[in-house]
């Protein structure tokens, strides 16, 4: 049995319908009167006035220079950590070629997305380590292009941060844009950018949607929209490490939800006692404090398989377990973005360079896919190769099975085959 200590409010309806129909106007907008519909959503949108939004090599440069060398030295640790576990993630998928029956070859092969889009949300928080999640990720499958995107901060251009991250990253390009603007122009290549094959980057609401409206023209890494954190915890979990990574995610955005599940009612009281004592203090808790009032939840169950059935119904984002029987979740749990097991771990380390990435499924998307990784950037692809006589061999089948579909032309290209590779067989016989 679950009860509800808090719920979370309702969202409206006419929101939703309101914010899709303004992405679809933009996206729309772009595509048909192309760069001056660029230009005109990057003066409202972002205040950028330059004249070029493809970053210069100068501009490069002196953002390298601006960094600081415990900042190099940091991103150079995480870049490594996502780097290396990018590649190990390659090197567990295999390309092969195996028989299957007497003289039927069917091989797999794994070739690159060729040009990928990669932006970097700015917003209140520019979000540095997401270039290292998708630029460094896509070089580690061995994308061949990729055109970085990020907006303006206060209409002066690229944080410089975030410009040294996509260019430490890999980018071959990079262009000072931001929002629904920044993925519709790098579907249609406005403003001087290659057409991308693919789009990928975390962000809000907006971002989500215009993913979603523009997949099928091109891929999506997946629709993440606002981040979402979960934690699991019992009696012997700390209430003040747990309200503390709850409200660490909240402050992404007063629309990221936080939601607590217990087995301990005294705890999970606790937790709430602690928010709100946190948020008295907290540098950011305007932000957290909207985003738990109005998302945040906490519920309590009666044992440990409730927990993870209900947990497996939020299918969260991100899933804190901090419990006295971790591995026995570690082993149950099935719906999930990324686990962080035992209160040594914590959302901001995945969030910012541990290795895993931090672009993940929101919106119960959990339940059928997982976060970005090495794989969404490559394509599994099949092949067959036949001799005359396996050919001849199945022939038959394969018609029969087409004309049980009533595919008559299906058909005939099998027939034909095996007609054609029996009269070979015929004459090599008489020779």
């Amino acid at each position: 049995m679950a009860r509800y200590l808090k719920q979370s409010q309702p969202q409206s309806r006419q929101h939703n319908r309101d914010l899709i129909d303004r992405v679809r106007e933009i996206i729309g907008d772009i595509e048909q009167n192309g760069d001056a519909a660029v230009r005109r959503y990057a003066s409202e949108l972002d205040h950028w006035e330059g004249q070029e939004f493809r970053v210069s090599a100068d501009e490069i440069a002196a953002a390298r220079k601006a960094m600081s060398p415990v900042f190099k030295d940091d991103f150079a640790f995480c870049k490594k950590q996502v780097t290396d576990f990018a590649k190990r993630q390659r090197d567990s998928i295999l390309e092969f070629e195996a028989e299957f029956g007497p003289g039927i070859t069917l091989g797999q092969k794994l070739i690159p997305v060729d040009v990928v889009g990669c932006y970097i949300p700015g917003g209140k928080y520019p979000l540095i380590s997401a270039a290292l999640m998708s630029v460094a990720t896509a070089k580690a499958a061995g994308v061949n292009h990729v055109v970085g995107a990020a907006p303006p901060r206060a209409g002066e251009g690229i944080f410089p941060p975030t410009l040294y991250a996509l260019a430490e990253s890999g980018a071959d390009e990079i262009f000072t844009i931001g929002g629904v603007q920044a993925f519709a122009a790098m579907t249609f290549g406005r403003v001087g950018m290659r057409p991308v094959d693919m789009i990928t980057g975390p962000g809000n609401a907006y971002v989500a949607e215009a993913k979603r409206q523009l997949f099928g023209m091109v891929g999506i890494d997946l629709p993440a929209g606002p981040t979402e954190i979960l934690v699991i915890a019992d009696d012997r979990a700390d209430p003040a490490l747990v309200a503390t990574d709850l409200l660490g995610q909240a402050e992404h955005g007063p629309d990221s939800p936080a939601w607590l599940i217990a087995t301990s009612e005294r705890l999970a009281r606790a937790v709430l006692a602690e928010i709100e004592r946190q948020l008295l203090t907290l540098p950011t808790a305007e932000i957290a404090g909207a985003a738990w009032q109005r998302w945040g939840e906490v519920v309590v169950v009666d044992n440990d398989d409730d927990a993870i059935r209900l947990s497996d119904q939020y299918a969260p984002e991100h899933l804190e377990v901090q419990t006295s029987r971790n591995d026995y979740y570690l082993d149950r749990l099935k719906n999930y973005g990324s686990l962080f097991i035992g209160e040594e771990s914590t959302v901001a380390y995945g969030d910012k360079g541990v290795g895993t990435n931090h672009t993940l499924p929101t919106g119960r998307a959990a339940r059928y896919t997982g976060g970005l990784w090495v794989g969404k950037f490559l394509k599994t692809v099949t092949y067959q190769r036949l001799t005359q006589e396996a050919s001849r061999q199945i022939a038959p089948i394969m018609a029969r099975m087409c004309a049980s579909e009533g595919m008559a032309a299906h058909e005939i290209t099998a027939t034909v085959r095996e007609e054609r590779y029996t009269q070979r067989r015929r004459e090599g016989s008489a020779h």
